[in-house]
């Protein structure tokens, strides 16, 4: 049984999310593609959040996690692209202007991933993935 536990639950809550940069520019690449990269996986790991898979392409992040039951969805995604963007802001200031500092868009997508579709998200991102190792290639 793959579950864990906190002092007096047992659970497995998984989850498969898209979130894009703002305008879907293509900006996920080279440098700031391995920036972005580093940066959702130790912020993931300041909350507990485990990754089960992920990808990043060059116009979206694709994440299967698993999220503690006591930490919302909603509050996780606006820690995770709040801190991230001032995170790659700091790292690339070329990316924001003096007016505007926003990189993600506003919304995310989420779905449950149950027992039986875990194997087929995780298979999608790994062709999202690959896929976007292909447009990298293509730009350089």
């Amino acid at each position: 049984m793959d579950e864990t536990s906190l002092a007096h639950t047992r659970w497995k809550c998984q989850y498969h999310i898209v979130f894009i940069p703002k305008y879907r520019r293509k900006i996920l690449y080279g440098q700031v593609k391995k920036d972005v990269r580093e940066i959702v996986m130790t912020l993931c790991g300041y909350k507990k959040v485990e990754i089960i898979e992920g990808a990043v392409c060059t116009d979206h992040i694709h994440l299967c996690v698993s999220i503690p039951p006591k930490l919302s969805v909603s509050s996780f995604m606006g820690y995770l692209k709040g801190k991230s963007a001032l995170m790659i802001f700091d790292r690339h200031p070329q990316m924001g202007t003096k007016w505007d500092r926003s990189f993600w868009a506003r919304g995310y997508y989420v779905s449950t991933v149950g027992e039986v579709d875990k194997e087929s998200v995780s298979g999608y991102i790994i062709a999202q993935q690959e896929e976007s190792y292909q447009e990298d290639r293509a730009i350089t």
